[in-house]
């Protein structure tokens, strides 16, 4: 039997559509689920495993921003497309914070599409991320959690355990703000003047480290917290 090149669930109301761009990702060897509104796609993820999801945003029921939610909660890492009718830059940016990898605008061609679904699954490939995360792909770099390591290249730089235990928070919530007291809380135990003073170096570090990357950066939230951001 022919190994699928991945496992996708597509949320799209339109229905001609989504047949068209079920039917060219199984051809192209990708096993699709397609669901029409946004309950039902909830209900797909929650009974089945997926390697990406495809969300349209105008969904009947809860939409895909809303979806994407939901579906973070359940797994914050699977890869999450938008597909949407919607081009203006408040829109993209808002599908961003809710956790999107990827904004593809309609109409779209669906060898654009396949080529960004690809990319998406070859970085995560490439990462080797496992099934209980403790390999990520951060930008240009791998980051093993597991072995307190950052590679970009071939070359391997190690972390300590307090730069691990904040990379990974800092990437689980990519894109979005970690509150001060959070991440003191999560990896220092308490949240006091010099256990921010510890965490205020370590951040210093971790940008040293990432800084061959221009497409990321951890960003100073003044008086929250901080933002790994990355540029897809």
């Amino acid at each position: 039997m022919k190994k699928t090149r991945g496992r996708i669930l597509l949320v799209e109301d339109d229905r001609n559509l989504g047949f068209i761009v079920k039917d060219f990702l199984e051809m192209s060897g990708y096993e699709v689920v397609h669901t029409e509104d946004g309950d039902s796609g909830l209900e797909a993820f929650k009974n089945d495993n997926f390697d990406l999801c495809l969300l349209d945003i105008m969904l009947p029921n809860k939409d895909g921003f809303k979806l994407s939610e939901d579906i973070r909660k359940l797994d914050s890492l699977v890869p999450v497309i938008f597909l949407t009718s919607k081009t203006m830059t408040e829109d993209k940016l808002k599908g961003f914070k809710h956790g999107a990898d990827d904004y593809i605008t309609k109409p779209f061609s669906t060898e654009e599409l396949v080529m960004r679904i690809e990319a998406i699954l070859k970085r995560i490939d490439i990462a080797g991320i496992d099934s209980d995360h403790n390999v990520f792909a951060i930008g240009k770099y791998v980051f093993d959690y597991s072995e307190k390591k950052l590679t970009l290249d071939g070359k391997e730089t190690p972390l300590t355990n307090k730069q691990a235990e904040l990379l990974r928070l800092l990437y689980l919530n990519r894109n979005k703000l970690l509150k001060r007291e959070t991440a003191l809380r999560t990896i220092w135990g308490e949240d006091d003047y010099f256990m921010g003073r510890s965490m205020d170096v370590h951040i210093a570090k971790l940008r040293k480290l990432l800084k061959d990357d221009p497409n990321l950066a951890i960003t100073n939230i003044h008086g929250a917290g901080f933002k790994l951001e990355l540029d897809h």
